[in-house]
Formats: C-alpha cells, structure tokens, sequence
C-alpha cells in the first residue's frame, strides 16, 4: 500500500454502521492489553448530576473487540483537504474511517477492504457506542460523538488514546455539561469541537482548551427558529470558510450559518421525511443528505431553489436503502458514499449509472464475528 495514499484528511466518512457511524466487524478478541496503552479522558463533572440512563444489553454491544488484523505502521500525513493525496480512483478513492458503533471501536479501511488502523474501547465505562467520527483539519485527531453514552471525545489517531471527554457517560441532562443524544462531531480549524445535541434542540461549539461553551444554539424550544431555536438538530456541520451546516428532523430544515450567527438561508431537503446529517458536495455548490427512512433515499439538491439535481432510490430489492445515515459524494471520482445503517453495510455507488459499485459489510448480517458488518447508529431524538 502507498502510505500516501493511506493517510487523507480531507475524506471522512464516519459511519454509524459506519457514517452515522458504525458499521463492521472482523474477527473478535478481548482487548485487554491495549486499554493500558491509551490515556483515560480529563476528569468529569458531578456524576450525580442529570438523569441516569439504564444501560441496555443493545448499547453495550460486543463489548470491547478488536479485528486481530495485522496492522501496517501508521505513515506520516502528506495531504490535506485543500491538497489531498494521489487518489486511487474507483471504486473509492480513498480510505474511510468507519465508526463501528455496536462493536464499540474506530476502524479505518482500505479501498481494499483492508483494515489499516483500529482504536478498539479502551474501557466501556466512558467508551461506548461511537457513532461519528471525522478527522480534524491536520489529520492527526478524531473527533467522535456516542449519542446513546451522551458524551463526546478526541482521539489521538497516533497515540491511540482518547485525549478528551465532554460530558457523563451514561447521564443525560442540559446543563453544565452534560447532553442529551449528540450527534455528529467535528473539530474545527481553530481546534474547536463542534456538535449537534439533538434531544437539548441545540448546536454547541465547545473549546476543548477551557471545556468552556464558546457557541450556543438554540434556547431548548424545539421549534425551527434558527439560530434561536432548532426543532431537533442532528447535524451540524463546518463549511470550508467556517460557515455551519445545520440539519433539522421536524420538516427537513437545513440552515447555512455563520460562526457569528447570521443565518445565510434556511431551506428544506425536498422529499425526505426523516434528514440527517447534511454535507456540501465537492465544489461547495450544492448539498447532499440522507433520507433516514425504510426505504431510504438520497439527494443532492440546490439550496438556491430547493430542486433535487440528482437521486438514488430504490424500493426494495439489493439496491434498496434501509435508514441510510450519511451520504458524501467522494472527491475525484464524483460517486457517492452511504452508510445504509440497518442494512449493515456502507455501499459506493456510482453517479451516473447508479450501480453499487462498492460494498463493505454484508448486507443484514450483524456482530463481531458476521464478517465486515455491524450495526449501523440509529438516529433518533
């Protein structure tokens, strides 16, 4: 493999199943000896503050695993989202970092279907259900949030080891710092962590320097009222100038706002019924988003008028869609990434011809010994 090749910031793809975050599965192990490797997060709040949450048999998962894959030494970052490396072309031009939710890890994989890198739950107590990743702007970290854990972190892709922790594993609540159902984690440019916290109908910007909140969202009326109120937020995502992508469940609302607050326009998703997670396509022209719904669907449509420019939908068969979390359409080739979150799987599929024409997980098969596949993350509020 060219380490080059291996190593690009500027494609992230967090699944759920994989995107929403999760997805995947090779072999299973305990992972015991690695857990004393990785440093434990800051110290947390009052643990008696907010609301316990019982832990379900289903948000423990397969506890902590690992693939048992021979990994390749970790290369230097050579590129960047502005300069990306030399692309591998189709099927998927380069490696995506999957958010393995139920099987409780991170996992980076090849368009080989090789896995090159693996951050298994160094302990359950704090680690636990990572249903989003995505790389900060040099590469290095990953920021990752675990909506049904209610609690955010940054990984250090390097050391292994979780560096920060926002929140109270297993608490819900709104105030000091707790949350209630985060989704979707970004590290801005300036090193800020940015989320969605969908049931508090709010978007935080958070400094990880102070834990201090440096933007705040949203005055928990979950209304569409941006940036006053947000009526269930489960997106929220950076702009290549800063700008923030805000995506509403009630009515499929999607905002464009600056970090100061100024919201630039609010326009509705045609034809979806459950919107998650919004991204600008390549050129920053037009948006794309997933349908979370059985079947599910995805468009890419211009905010300008409001008019889908492209679709996949399928209803049933091998192509159909069932609760598709994330969708990104892949720089270079111009296909089309989904994690197909309750099908198990994160598929390729091609722009023009609409073919599947790549596929990590099997379709409905999940668990840590099912081959490549693993729950997706459910969306909710």
């Amino acid at each position: 493999m060219n380490a080059a090749q291996r190593r690009y910031q500027g494609v992230v793809e967090r699944l759920q199943g994989w995107g929403g975050a999760v997805l995947l599965a090779a072999g299973a192990m305990a992972f015991a000896a690695h857990a004393a490797e990785t440093a434990k997060p800051v110290a947390k709040p009052d643990a008696s503050a907010g609301v316990a949450v019982k832990v379900t048999p289903e948000m423990t998962g397969a506890g902590q695993v690992s693939s048992g894959a021979k990994l390749p030494p970790l290369p230097p970052v050579t590129g960047s989202r502005q300069k990306p490396v030399a692309s591998w072309g189709k099927p998927l031009p380069y490696p995506i970092m999957i958010a393995d939710r139920r099987n409780n890890r991170l996992i980076e994989i090849a368009p080989d279907k090789r896995i090159v890198w693996e951050f298994p739950s160094p302990d359950l107590s704090y680690y636990r259900g990572n249903e989003d990743v995505n790389f900060s702007a040099d590469g290095r970290l990953l920021a990752v949030s675990e909506e049904d854990n209610f609690d955010l972190h940054i990984v250090d892709i390097e050391q292994k080891a979780v560096t920060w922790t926002w929140g109270i594993p297993d608490r819900r609540g709104k105030t000091d710092r707790l949350l209630n159902y985060p989704d979707d984690s970004h590290l801005l440019a300036d090193g800020q962590f940015l989320t969605a916290d969908i049931r508090n109908c709010r978007v935080l910007i958070i400094d990880p320097k102070t834990n201090q909140i440096t933007t705040h969202w949203g005055d928990g009326q979950c209304k569409h009222n941006p940036p006053h109120q947000l009526a269930w937020p489960n997106g929220a995502t950076p702009m290549e100038n800063g700008d923030i992508l805000v995506t509403e469940i009630t009515d499929a609302w999607v905002s464009r706002i600056t970090r100061a607050g100024k919201v630039l326009w609010s326009v509705k998703a045609p034809g979806l019924r459950y919107p998650s997670d919004t991204f600008p396509t390549v050129d920053g022209k037009q948006l794309i988003v997933a349908d979370f719904a059985k079947p599910g669907r995805v468009v890419i449509f211009d905010p300008t008028t409001g008019k889908p420019t492209w679709e996949y939908f399928h209803k049933d068969g091998e192509g159909a869609l069932d609760h598709p979390s994330i969708a990104r359409e892949l720089p270079d080739t111009g296909d089309i990434l989904i994690v197909d979150d309750l099908h198990d799987r994160v598929i390729v599929v091609d722009r023009k011809t609409k073919a599947i024409i790549w596929q990590y997980g099997q379709k409905g098969v999940k668990g840590p010994q099912a081959g490549p596949a693993e729950l997706p993350g459910r969306r909710g509020h």
